[in-house]
């Protein structure tokens, strides 16, 4: 397994349009904001201080929340290619396990997907403190970064599962454009989830990287929160979450970060058993 996860390493760690497809919509998420949608939304709120600490963390925390779902599939790719090219045939006809085929697959991809989203973290914080906001305090940082594990981890289980399903590097290559595109809107990056009919809410508190997305704001606005809404009824605050989705509410209760975080514990344990599933499936 070891030589499969530095074989997959260095495939995609080669390939620059690899590592650059798979950051796309985060290069677009960004510019996007640069370019207008920060103007946008911090003129949108003039009353409150500090608004565009707030909002460059906000947009921020969506970036951590895209990341990893796009970084992931973007890794899995190698595992398309050696379809299309037969490696995989070989690898399969070979003593290696097909679960130690798809681990050096899926390990890979949780290895890429961490190295990328750490250095989409501290280009994030880059950016927050050169438009004048603060960096995240060393507990902030601690719980970010155990975020990032959890939500990597999350989504090498869920990509390698879709992926399974492709066959051809075209109809792989499709999916990813239409994954990346929705990604945006599914963790509230593009339109503020509150902004959207409570029907299509509701699909997306169904996904993990929506309530990954809320665990990241949540954490990495608490600072920006504390100077933009210093004095300000509770009232106040809760509606800006959940139109920023800060926080999600389902019928009449919100949620508690504990919840979404259980939320993405379970929907892990799910995908990882559909993927021993899918495997065990396939050597029968």
């Amino acid at each position: 397994m070891k030589y499969l996860i530095k074989r997959n390493l260095q495939i995609f760690f080669r390939d620059k349009s690899s590592v650059f497809f798979s950051l796309l919509s985060v290069f677009i998420i960004i510019g996007l904001y640069v370019l207008f949608l920060g103007d946008v939304l911090t003129s949108s709120m003039p009353e409150i201080s500090g608004s565009r600490f707030l909002m460059d963390s906000w947009i921020m925390a969506g970036l951590l929340a895209v990341t990893p779902i796009t970084t992931v599939l973007g890794a899995m790719g190698n595992m398309i290619v050696d379809k299309k090219d037969k490696i995989y045939k070989d690898f399969s006809a070979s003593p290696i396990k097909r679960s130690a085929l798809a681990g050096g697959y899926i390990i890979s991809a949780f290895i890429i997907s961490m190295i990328m989203t750490i250095i989409t973290l501290i280009l994030a914080e880059g950016y927050i403190v050169m438009n004048g906001g603060e960096l995240l305090t060393s507990g902030a940082f601690i719980k970010v970064i155990g975020l990032i594990i959890l939500t990597v981890l999350s989504a090498s289980f869920m990509m390698f599962f879709l992926v399974t399903f492709f066959k051809s590097v075209n109809a792989f290559a499709t999916a990813s454009t239409v994954i990346g595109t929705l990604i945006g809107f599914l963790t509230g990056v593009y339109i503020p989830i509150g902004s959207l009919p409570e029907a299509v809410q509701g699909v997306i508190k169904l996904f993990p990287p929506s309530h990954a997305g809320v665990l990241f704001r949540k954490i990495m606005m608490e600072q920006a929160e504390k100077i933009s809404f210093a004095g300000a009824p509770d009232a106040m605050l809760q509606e800006f979450h959940q139109t920023l989705g800060v926080s999600f509410k389902v019928g009449d209760k919100v949620l508690s970060s504990s919840m979404s975080l259980l939320f993405i514990l379970i929907m892990t344990v799910i995908f990882g058993a559909l993927s021993l599933w899918k495997i065990s499936r396939k050597e029968k």
